[in-house]
């Protein structure tokens, strides 16, 4: 009974995936890449899954969810650098329950861009929990943003192809996929880990 329900789950989230298309795709992840909560798994896995049945372009769904990380990022980056720390905290503090966010997660991810600086905005993508925040810290320091888009735009490559991987790889099998979800994650944040310490290594040089 529970491994049926989890096909017909599947079987949904391909078909939503399906039916909504490459501007769906973009659209969603535009939402994930922004201050609301939606998970990017739930769009590129079923997505991954399509490419491996050949029903979909993995170029146009890569382009896709490329695209819509960074203008959602571009959102919470705008806000941050045009409204200034003092408004958008105020904001958070009024409508924060509405978007799963708080002043605490909001000081947290203020606090690892302070401490890795600028690079944070590609490690950050990586990472569940600040991978939405962390284009506000870049905001608030008024990051250049060229070096904003180039970043942000390199961390959310790696992990749209992280999870649009595993959905070809595992064909939508979401047990498969929640095993092996955290072992790629860890093994990607790790090699970011080293990128953050070569590069303050050469910057301290």
């Amino acid at each position: 009974m529970i491994s049926e329900t989890y096909h017909l789950a599947v079987e949904f989230l391909i078909n939503l995936a399906d039916s909504l298309g490459y501007l769906g795709i973009f659209v969603l992840m535009t939402i994930e890449s922004s201050f609301i909560p939606f998970p990017s798994e739930v769009v590129l896995i079923p997505a991954g899954a399509l490419i491996q049945r050949g029903e979909m372009s993995f170029f146009l769904v890569f382009g896709a969810a490329l695209l819509g990380s960074v203008a959602g990022a571009l959102v919470n980056y705008a806000l941050a650098f045009h409204l200034g720390r003092r408004a958008v905290s105020g904001l958070v503090k009024r409508y924060g329950k509405v978007f799963l966010i708080n002043e605490e997660s909001l000081q947290k991810s203020e606090k690892y861009f302070e401490r890795h600086g600028e690079i944070t905005t590609f490690v950050g993508r990586l990472i569940p929990g600040v991978r939405q925040l962390v284009s506000l810290p870049a905001g608030f320091s008024k990051m250049r943003l060229g070096r904003f888009v180039g970043y942000t735009a390199l961390g959310a490559g790696v992990w749209s192809l992280i999870l649009i991987y595993l959905g070809f790889v595992f064909g939508g099998n979401m047990a498969l996929v929640e095993e092996n979800l955290s072992a790629v994650t860890l093994t990607v944040v790790g090699v970011a880990l080293v990128i953050i310490l070569i590069y303050a290594l050469k910057k301290r040089r």
